[in-house]
């Protein structure tokens, strides 16, 4: 049948009324069952206590269940690669981190594009490096580090993560920063790292704020700056007076490993919205803030947009790093 003159006019009441919705009001029925939010790491470290304690929060908010699925490997491109190719429903979510962001020069292969194929949801927090080194090594500030592996030939050995990985490319920003050359080492993960730098088998090392701590407490490792812009607002207590890397000496210095809340590309803006207003609830919920503060985290926040152009901005960045290094993986 073809519609009338009449039955048109009839229907553009309805239809402006549609428009007047609240824009939340579209999200009715999501969700209406459980949501899958991919951590690309193992369980139990940092970045999985970030998500598990975002997600319980989320939870109850929603009233549906939000579990956490880890699936590392890859540096985080497992993860990646599953939910940019999953529903864009709002049911699978991934933990972007800086990784992510990294593997867009690092890889000359890569199945998916931080930027292209996620639609930012929310920044939750970021975690700085200690600078650290193995306690008997002579030195206690950035400035003798860097004047010993000066005098040496071959300068000394760093241990990393892992090729590529954020722990590395904050070496490679100071080395080039502070016009130093440091050995790397690499290592499969950042427990093994941090154990050859406690027995000296390494010198110096990168070391997220929450891994640092208790090693720090035990008198396994010696800080000697911190990769933030700022100092430590976190756990203040131990390391008061710890400066950054850029107080010390390296001006321009500024490295965080940082997490946020992505969805698949076409993910409906409302849910986005829906997403967004759940998370940004969390982290501004006072236990939720205690919690993360306790894990070494910052709180991040802030809309969907800026953290896409947060994401683009540390993509450039730290590829500027990689391209320079001349560091790829296949």
């Amino acid at each position: 049948m073809r519609p009338t003159r009449r039955s048109v006019l009839a229907l553009l009441p309805s239809a402006a009324a549609a428009l007047l919705v609240p824009r939340g009001a579209r999200a009715a029925g999501y969700p209406d069952k459980p949501i899958r939010f991919v951590v690309p790491f193992t369980p139990g470290g940092g970045a999985d206590a970030l998500a598990r304690i975002s997600a319980q929060f989320v939870s109850s908010r929603l009233g549906q269940q939000m579990f956490v699925d880890n699936r590392p490997g890859a540096g985080g491109n497992i993860a990646a690669e599953l939910v940019a190719k999953a529903n864009p429903d709002g049911y699978t979510l991934l933990e972007g981190n800086l990784a992510h962001a990294i593997a867009m020069t690092l890889y000359r292969q890569l199945r998916y594009d931080i930027e292209r194929d996620f639609t930012p949801v929310i920044a939750l927090g970021s975690v700085p490096f200690v600078l650290a080194v193995a306690p008997e090594l002579p030195v206690k500030s950035l400035k003798e580090l860097l004047a010993l592996a000066r005098s040496k030939r071959g300068g000394l050995d760093y241990a990393s993560s892992g090729v590529g990985g954020p722990s590395h490319l904050a070496m490679v920003l100071l080395e080039s920063l502070a016009d130093v050359k440091l050995q790397h080492i690499p290592y499969k993960g950042a427990s093994p790292a941090a154990q050859d730098l406690m027995a000296g088998r390494v010198q110096a090392s990168f070391l997220t704020l929450p891994a640092a701590v208790p090693l720090l407490q035990a008198g396994r490792i010696r800080a000697l700056a911190l990769s933030a812009a700022r100092r430590a607002q976190t756990l203040p207590d131990l390391m008061p007076d710890l400066p950054t890397i850029a107080e010390a000496g390296v001006p321009g210095y500024d490295a965080t490993t940082w997490f946020g809340v992505l969805a698949p590309r076409g993910t409906a803006d409302d849910i986005v919205e829906t997403l967004h207003q759940a998370f940004a609830a969390a982290i501004q919920d006072d236990d939720v803030r205690q919690r993360l503060h306790s894990e070494g985290f910052e709180i991040m926040g802030g809309t969907p947009q800026e953290f896409a152009a947060f994401i683009h901005t540390q993509a450039a960045k730290w590829g500027a790093v990689v391209k320079a290094a001349g560091i790829a993986i296949d």
